[in-house]
């Protein structure tokens, strides 16, 4: 892979599959609703977006008509989900290997990345920031930034943030001045034509590096975020951007992970509640060294108050979380580990008991084909109160797949 952000495409292994003493769940269900074949695309390493109409939208890493990936629609009939690629990447000026899926802005017009092809010096071209447009069926592609490698980044392939302007925001986790990744904000000006601004250039220090994958959150025009290395002790941040003046804005690190038994290298993204406390999960740190999820509450001055909720037990509950957080209509949280369980990965759900305190319990077990297998995201739930997710081998063909879960 191009960036230490973005997990290595994983070889599929035969694997020992160990017996768990695990009590789960028994009455949530998980279905797989697709399962992907190479020239529809392979390796599902994406979040997922829903409309109004409860059609889903992502992408692939892989496969296409050109192999470089592409960005698909799975539409809800009476007979089941109908899948359409919506665009194959040619790996060329258009960009190749889409992570982590698309945004959907007000207009229907869909936005994501791509961590390789456009332009730069990079070996394979720096990545490109595209935008998607729709006009009767027939949906055609914009490349909204090539990357350089330079002082604007490269390999973008964190998930965009749209604005109600039509703003688009993302992170890219190398180059900039520092060579630690950038934050940019890219808008459309006068003639139709885009326009890249860095508002943030990651130092590696105190100020973190590598920014983390998941999308950024827009919260009262605050940007809110993850970078997955640096901070105080080398483990990562939470950050707040907030505007100031016109074009700039000022970074301040909310968290600075300490590493185990703290969380560290936090990865997906972000989770508010009603009451504005922040929850996410970290790949490393913990009690065990393999996972947490943690929460992030206010504090009158300083860095915010962490509390780690729960930490991941190798062998059993799963280990190694890349996913962002989702609640319920009663308050439980649900994720996926990316590892564990039976090998390929779980499902879990966190419900509080009062007094600070949160129970963990394994809702699925991904087992491999024809179940999914290993999800590196986490889930998205609709108007209607489904949750959907994909992983990024598993289901018929162990070419990846989307799932449908219902608590």
């Amino acid at each position: 892979m191009k960036s230490p952000t973005y997990f290595p495409i994983r070889a599929v292994a035969a694997t020992a599959v160990f017996a768990l003493s695990l009590a789960t769940a028994t009455a949530a269900t998980t279905n797989v609703i697709f399962s992907f074949e190479e020239d529809e695309g392979e390796y599902a390493d994406t979040d997922l977006e829903t409309d109004s109409a409860g059609n889903i939208y992502g992408t692939t890493v892989l496969g296409g008509d050109f192999g470089g990936g592409t960005v698909f629609q799975l539409s809800p009939t009476p007979n089941g989900w109908v899948h359409t690629v919506l665009y194959s990447f040619t790996g060329g000026a258009d960009g190749g290997e889409p992570y982590k899926g698309v945004t959907v802005d007000r207009e229907g017009n869909l936005y994501g990345t791509a961590v390789t092809g456009g332009s730069g010096s990079c070996e394979g071209g720096c990545g490109v920031a595209y935008k998607l447009t729709n006009s009767g069926g027939a949906w055609t592609q914009t490349v909204i930034h090539a990357f350089t490698g330079g002082d604007d980044g490269s390999g973008p392939g964190a998930r965009l943030t749209v604005d109600r302007s039509g703003n688009v925001y993302g992170m890219a986790p190398t180059g900039g001045a520092y060579g630690s990744g950038t934050i940019y904000k890219i808008r459309q000006v006068q003639g139709g034509a885009w326009t890249l601004r860095v508002i943030h250039a990651f130092t590696g220090g105190a100020d973190g590096g590598t920014g983390s994958a998941g999308r950024m959150i827009l919260r009262h025009g605050h940007l809110y975020g993850a970078a997955t290395t640096g901070g105080t002790y080398g483990s990562g941040v939470v950050f707040e951007l907030t505007p100031r003046g016109v074009g700039e804005w000022d970074f301040k690190t909310l968290y600075s992970f300490r590493g185990q038994p703290d969380g560290s290298f936090p990865y997906g993204a972000l989770l508010f509640d009603a009451s504005g406390n922040i929850y996410g999960t970290t790949y490393y740190g913990g009690a065990n060294g393999i996972g947490a999820v943690y929460k992030l509450s206010r504090r009158p001055v300083g860095e915010w108050n962490e509390n780690v909720l729960y930490s991941f037990q190798e062998g059993t509950d799963g280990n190694s979380p890349i996913s962002n957080l989702v609640f319920d209509g009663a308050g439980n949280l649900y994720g996926t580990t990316s590892e564990g369980g039976l090998g390929s990965g779980t499902i879990f759900k966190l419900s509080p008991v009062g007094g600070g305190q949160w129970t963990e319990t394994v809702v699925h077990l991904f087992e491999g084909p024809p179940d999914g297998a290993f999800a590196y995201n986490g889930m998205v739930v609709d108007r209607f109160g489904n949750f959907y997710g994909a992983t990024v081998h598993g289901g018929d063909n162990d070419d990846g797949s989307i799932y449908k879960f219902t608590p």
